[in-house]
């Protein structure tokens, strides 16, 4: 089994046709191994969404090649039909706002997701304990979301993503709503989890300062993807 987690080739996307075609990603190829931690940068509108919607299985793209881990699934089609079923069972989401069900404490928002993959009560149950106390939360899963603080909503959030066990987390601007000391905090568990989880994530941010705690920068260039310094 090797390394990667994930592994695009000439990955391709465009809107409109004729007159009105925009094309935003082109002949992207790069490969990303378990535990990197890797930032996503370019200016607005370059395409940095789009990229990571494609990597997600959200978004389609016209043509080019995909892998997860050992699994390609995209060869100028989705060669599964069940996208969503890919997206629950081997990828992780962060965003910038936590996106907690409000009316779900928190232990119940962290279940939600294995046991729609088929995960038992238990199971699922202590996985999330799991997760909360390694991210120092412990005390807070009869918590609602409405009564933890933005850092602490965010941990929630991050062990969520890694609620089923994902090859690949995918993390938009997932710092931009905190300060910079919190910011720093959760790259450092950001990469903490990339190396003991084994898994990769991809972050979008657009604040230099949060690049060294990165170990390597992916930018969107002339609609393709290049790797510079992090440092």
């Amino acid at each position: 089994m090797s390394n990667i987690a994930i592994k695009v080739e000439n990955l391709y996307k465009s809107f409109g046709k004729g007159d009105t075609l925009v094309e935003v990603i082109k002949d992207a190829s790069f490969t990303i191994d378990k535990g990197e931690l890797v930032a996503l940068v370019a200016p607005s509108g370059a395409g940095k969404t789009t990229l990571l919607m494609m990597i997600g299985c959200v978004d389609t793209p016209n043509s080019g090649q995909m892998w997860i881990g050992d699994e390609k699934v995209y060869d100028n089609k989705w060669l599964t039909k069940e996208t969503r079923k890919l997206r629950r069972e081997k990828i992780g989401f962060i965003f910038q706002a936590h996106y907690l069900i409000p009316f779900l404490n928190i232990i119940d928002n962290l279940t939600l997701l294995p046991q729609s993959n088929g995960t038992n009560d238990k199971v699922s149950k202590a996985k999330a304990r799991e997760l909360l106390k390694y991210l120092d939360i412990a005390d807070k899963e009869k918590a609602m979301p409405s009564q933890l603080s933005g850092g602490q909503n965010q941990r929630v959030a991050i062990a969520r993503a890694l609620a089923n066990n994902p090859q690949i987390i995918l993390a938009d601007e997932p710092t931009a709503a905190l300060d910079i000391h919190r910011s720093v905090d959760v790259l450092k568990m950001l990469k903490k989890i990339a190396l003991e989880q084994n898994v990769a994530i991809i972050m979008v941010t657009h604040d230099d300062r949060m690049l060294p705690y990165c170990d390597r920068v992916m930018e969107i260039e002339n609609m393709g993807v290049v790797f510079k310094d992090s440092k």
